[in-house]
């Protein structure tokens, strides 16, 4: 898992690179890099200081995609300034087509549902939906873990009234898709948008024309 942001006006010339959810926290600097850990030394992040000198970033606002050779680089700054070169470029989308094969009443609410859904390469996750729509046998945008939502929201495994949960089945309007829906509810694609699995781009003129 590797997360990426960038937010100039907000932060100063900081990347901010994720790679597990932040519990409690240990830092550590040294020159322009400040590395983040849990209590036991495992890796949580880091924040590199001074980013636009190693990345270009000047149309970056948000979410930062890095690729491998940009992970390569930011390896470079780590072991100049003393660290080990531990960050992994993480290329799978994040966004993808999912099919709802189950939904089914969760054991301690009125309002979940448990569902089993396809994201692709016969391979399944659980994910707790309080959608009012939700249903088996159709398809929909999987958000994956470790994935940024437009709102700057990290998708995080987790649970639900005890339930575990790993993934989220979104909206239109939490896609900020053009005319959508501003209630809740899980955008239901058409059975002929793509084939399971195929990476969702909110950008492409298909997904803008969903509501039109």
């Amino acid at each position: 898992m590797l997360i990426a942001s960038y937010n100039r006006a907000g932060m100063g010339d900081v990347l901010v690179v994720l790679t597990a959810q932040n519990t409690e926290s240990v830092t550590e600097q040294k020159g322009s890099v400040v590395r983040i850990s849990d209590n036991e030394n495992n890796l949580l992040g880091y924040n590199f200081l001074n980013a636009s000198e190693i990345l270009d970033l000047t149309e970056a606002n948000g979410q930062v995609f890095l690729t491998e050779a940009d992970v390569e680089k930011l390896n470079h700054v780590l072991t100049d300034n003393g660290f080990e070169a531990e960050l992994e470029a993480d290329l799978e989308p994040k966004f993808v087509v999912g099919y709802v094969e189950k939904a089914e009443p969760h054991p301690d609410s009125d309002h979940l549902q448990v569902t089993s859904t396809l994201i692709g390469n016969d391979k399944r996750v659980q994910i707790v939906s309080g959608s009012p729509n939700m249903r088996a046998d159709i398809k929909v945008v999987v958000v994956k873990v470790g994935a940024m939502m437009p709102s700057g929201l990290i998708i995080w495994p987790g649970a639900l009234r005890g339930v575990p949960s790993n993934g989220m089945i979104t909206s239109g309007r939490e896609l900020r898709l053009p005319n959508a829906p501003q209630v809740p509810g899980a955008l239901i694609l058409p059975d002929d948008y793509a084939e399971i699995g195929t990476p969702f781009d909110a950008s492409s003129p298909r997904a803008q024309a969903l509501f039109q």
